[in-house]
């Protein structure tokens, strides 16, 4: 389920206590950095309009989990949000032109001053800001003290103290509380825009999964073939593949033969030759042949959907992260209570010691001069305002950040799982190693192989002209070309006949393979899938084929050991395979023969033992871990859904960015910490102040906007003045 008005930490935790204590409820999980929430729930024993319920009655909204509906939802939010600042920051004008002119210049005289300033800050408060009330009200039910109910004490003390200096006494600067508290409220609103800006302005960047499979089928009935949409074909249906074609279904192959692209699926880059009897999953790619496939999973039963829904729990059940500003929030607030009731003693029993008798009115001015002095206005701009540098800083570099708690983490890492396909290799296959033999040389075996490949369109044969054209051979034409799916090719050159394909395929032909075993072996050790080159009956030679590493992957790898980080590799190759690759790199640790469902797990086990990981990756295999990491890192290069699940965006294929995520989220999280010190400071040192009963409420505003300049420079000054300079 999408979950909205969950505004801090502590949030998650009421959600999970809510569900937890009902019946038939099982297993609970709750991610703020994504909005999401997942319970597993007996059906018998608790229906799903219960669970939206009581979701309803702690305080928060049940959202639409389709994605692009939630989207669009976001959208509306920010501007009805926006709406709802202009509102708030016209009525904050008016009363601070009011308190400039009319009772600080005195250069006009207006009528009724309290009274307009009574109903400004009652629309600011009632109107503009009830929704923050609403928060505030949940949170208290629970014993939840955040900035919303420190925000409505501040509030609610500006406006009783103005009632009473309007009603009961005017020695209370009436115009002053009043204006207090509708600075306040508007100061929060503005966070609250501000914290809107960021998680929307990331949602926009993201692609969606639904793009990934197509919204219409061929389907085949009663012999003849129409169109349909995905939605209406049923299990047992035949769908027709042509070259090319993305597969909109799960389904077995029944007629045909070609090589499917499953990386989406697999991670691995060479496609699977497919023949019936063979499964296909849906939003794999079509090679060079035609296929007819028998449907034999939809809905939610289907290849897509069970990984959107392995998504949704590993995004529920990651770690908690609890957020620096909670961890404050839980302290200050009941510092700043502590100080009210210290301000009301020390006027009331005070006096007892030094003077005639109880202070009544100084008692009262300072205690609500302490809570209106105790809300820090810049509290909910520190993170979101240190989010916009630091995404700056990061966009600069080719990289989106969307996720406050991946700023917070990068610190805490002790782990990176690196996928391997696409992550630490480009994820296309190309010619690692040539073996001449029979007196042959590196070229002759090229040039024949690229020759005889010319006319195939398989990722293996694109790989061996590229090759050969980097070589700078010349390429003859060929001619009388055949082709057997899955095994290789064959075809007239320079009036030889040549065949290049698998080993077995050549010894079908009569090829003699068998002295060729030890420099197969090698290969196959090193990770390359060998190609063998006959050229009339007689084995001139192999290739080797293997994805390639990416250049700057062995730099990236030492980077992260410099940093105290240890890499991890993750992938479902055999272990022969993979420590190949891992050696190149130099990662020691493999995780190696891991399906693509069990890698959120192997995420858990680590994260389990105690440590914080990040998790590298760009194929729908990855995006459960990705989910379920306390930092996803997805490559652009990659799957749309890899990118949706992830907290951070590499635009492009570079390793080595992955080091820079980590230096700019440790520099962005040290600057949040200044800006929550910024933003504490001006109130740390007023609220104490405001116990003497002798601060005025204009003060609250004055430390209002120093304290939000404050942040604003701090965010943005330095950055500013390095360009400046440059």
């Amino acid at each position: 389920m999408k979950i909205g008005g969950m505004s801090c930490s502590f949030c998650t935790n009421t959600i999970r206590a809510a569900y937890g204590r009902m019946e038939g409820v099982f297993e609970v999980g709750v991610s703020l950095a994504h909005e999401e929430g997942i319970v597993k729930y007996d059906p018998s024993k608790v229906t799903e309009d219960r669970l939206i319920r009581t979701l309803s009655d702690i305080g928060y909204t049940y959202r639409d989990p389709n994605k692009v509906a939630t989207f669009e939802q976001d959208e509306a939010e920010l501007r009805h949000t926006r709406n709802r600042l202009y509102a708030a920051g016209g009525f904050t004008v008016t009363a601070f032109l009011l308190m400039l002119f009319g009772m600080w210049l005195g250069w006009v005289s207006i009528p009724r001053m309290p009274w307009i300033m009574l109903a400004l800050a009652a629309a600011t408060m009632f109107v503009t800001g009830w929704f923050i009330k609403k928060m505030a009200f949940a949170s208290v039910r629970r014993w939840i003290f955040n900035q919303h109910v420190l925000l409505e004490f501040a509030a609610f003390a500006g406006l009783t103290g103005g009632l009473l200096g309007l009603f009961v006494t005017p020695r209370l600067p009436a115009g002053g509380f009043f204006a207090a508290a509708t600075f306040v409220t508007t100061y929060h609103i503005l966070s609250d825009y501000v914290s809107k800006v960021v998680r929307t302005r990331s949602s926009r960047a993201i692609r969606k999964l639904l793009d990934l499979q197509p919204n219409n089928a061929r389907v085949i009935r009663g012999g003849t073939e129409r169109e349909v949409p995905v939605d209406e074909v049923g299990v047992g249906e035949l769908v027709r593949l042509r070259p090319g074609e993305s597969i909109p279904v799960d389904g077995e192959v029944t007629e045909g033969g070609s090589a499917v692209d499953q990386s989406l699926a697999t991670g691995e880059p060479i496609p699977e030759e497919k023949m019936p009897g063979d499964e296909v999953v849906g939003g794999s790619v079509n090679g060079t042949g035609t296929l007819v496939v028998r449907v034999t999973r939809v809905g939610e039963e289907s290849f897509l959907a069970q990984v959107a829904r392995s998504i949704e729990e590993a995004r529920a059940l990651r770690p908690g992260i609890l957020q620096l500003l909670d961890v404050i929030l839980k302290y200050f607030v009941r510092g700043v209570l502590a100080f009210a009731a210290l301000a009301f003693l020390l006027w009331t029993v005070g006096p007892n010691f030094w003077a005639d008798g109880p202070n009544w009115f100084r008692a009262a001015f300072a205690t609500l001069a302490v809570l209106v002095m105790g809300y820090p206005c810049a509290l909910g701009m520190a993170t979101p305002l240190a989010m916009i540098r630091g995404g700056g800083m990061a966009a600069e570099r080719g990289i989106l950040m969307r996720s406050g708690e991946a700023f917070q983490i990068m610190g805490e890492l002790r782990s990176v799982v690196l996928d391997k396909t696409g992550t630490i290799t480009r994820g296309e296959p190309a010619v690692q190693t040539v073996l001449p033999l029979a007196h042959r040389d590196e070229g002759e075996v090229l040039r024949l192989a690229a020759a005889a490949e010319a006319a195939s369109e398989h990722p293996l044969a694109r790989a061996v002209e590229d090759a050969a054209e980097a070589r700078g051979l010349h390429i003859p034409d060929a001619r009388d070309f055949r082709a057997q799916v899955g095994r290789g090719v064959e075809a007239a050159v320079d009036g030889a006949r040549v065949l290049v394909g698998k080993p077995a395929f050549l010894a079908e032909r009569g090829v003699e393979v068998a002295p060729t075993d030890e420099g197969r072996a090698r290969l196959e050790v090193d990770g390359q899938t060998v190609v063998a080159v006959a050229r009339d009956g007689e084995l001139v030679g192999l290739l080797g084929v293997a994805d390639t590493i990416k250049q700057d992957a062995p730099a990236a790898v030492d980077r992260m050991k410099a940093a105290g980080l240890t890499p991890v590799m993750i992938t479902g190759d055999d272990e022969r395979t993979a420590r190949a690759v891992a050696n190149r790199v130099g990662i020691e640790r493999v995780l190696a023969r891991v399906l693509p469902k069990e890698k959120a797990a192997r995420v858990r086990d680590l994260q389990q033992q105690g440590q914080r990981v990040a998790m590298v990756g760009d194929g729908i295999n990855d995006a459960p871990a990705l989910a379920q990491a306390d930092v996803g890192i997805a490559i652009d290069a990659g799957t749309d859904i890899a990118i949706e699940s992830a907290d951070v965006v590499i635009m492009g294929d570079r390793l080595g960015a992955v080091m820079d995520v980590h230096g700019i989220g440790m520099k962005s999280y040290a600057k949040t910490k200044q800006n929550l010190a910024l933003a504490f400071a001006f109130n740390g040192i007023g609220a104490p102040a405001a116990v003497t009963g002798f601060l005025h409420p204009v003060w609250a505003m004055i430390a209002m906007l120093a304290s939000v300049t404050a942040v604003l420079v701090n965010s943005f000054a330095g950055r500013a003045l390095r360009r400046g300079w440059r």
